[in-house]
């Protein structure tokens, strides 16, 4: 199996250790992947503020990038929807303003073989135990895309229930929005900030160490609002979690 890691503009730019910790997992876990160093941004913040034509530059690019691939794997929910659930409405709306066919046919090959990390490993490599270990108190959030747009469902739970050491306790209003919404934050700053703030009482109340989630736009949101509310928590991607093991966390 050839699998591409696409790591997006947000991980790239702010969170590379996220990345590292995809490549780390998916290794022990007998997957050889590979980084394409000519990959962008996939076209969703444009899209999503209403600047579609925009987009398709490069969604193009983003076929033409990882085409080949048996599959693509995104630490990102917000990125993995809009290739799949995105890119298929660009495609059917150039066709149905009378610019053809060309735009569905480059991006057919890519839509079907994007997965979500949690959705790769439990549904094409058949696991949830992965060998992780993370003696914390974690809470879940799971974030909107990958709540109604890739409905990841359970997945990201499983995953996190079978980590050793790990006590996962239920979150509050989980499946209420962080407030975050990429450009939302900044046109609707006021009621991002209050649906911010509504999720870290949440999750304050929990008890928990740390807040994981699954897309780290979201966290990047959660974990600002604890910093200035001074909540103590940490907010941590999945994908970290799941790549710790109990040798390392002993040297």
């Amino acid at each position: 199996m050839r699998v591409a890691l696409f790591l997006t503009c947000v991980n790239d730019t702010l969170y590379p250790d996220t990345g590292r910790a995809v490549v780390k997992l998916l290794t022990r876990l007998g997957v050889e992947v590979d980084f394409p160093m000519a990959q962008t941004c996939c076209g969703q913040a444009h899209y999503n503020t209403g600047y579609r034509h925009q987009a398709e530059p490069l969604a193009r690019r983003f076929a033409d990038v990882f085409r080949g691939y048996d599959a693509i794997v995104t630490p990102s929910g917000s990125c993995g929807a809009m290739v799949r659930e995105l890119y298929p409405r660009m495609g059917e709306r150039a066709q149905a303003e009378g610019r053809g066919g060309s735009l569905s046919a480059a991006l057919a090959p890519v839509i079907p073989k994007t997965y979500e990390l949690t959705e790769f490993l439990v549904d094409v490599l058949g696991v949830t135990d992965v060998g992780a270990y993370y003696p914390h108190t974690v809470t879940y959030h799971p974030t909107c895309h990958g709540l109604r747009s890739l409905g990841l469902g359970e997945r990201p739970r499983r995953l996190l229930e079978a980590v050793k050491g790990l006590e996962l306790v239920e979150l509050p209003g989980a499946e209420e929005c962080c407030g975050f919404g990429g450009t939302f934050a900044v046109k609707n700053a006021d009621v991002s900030a209050a649906m911010g703030a509504d999720k870290v009482r949440n999750a304050a109340e929990t008890g928990a160490e740390v807040l994981c989630a699954a897309d780290n736009s979201c966290l990047m949101h959660i974990g600002g609002t604890m910093t200035r509310l001074g909540s103590g928590m940490l907010s941590v991607h999945i994908a970290e979690i799941l790549a710790g093991t109990e040798e390392e966390s002993t040297v």
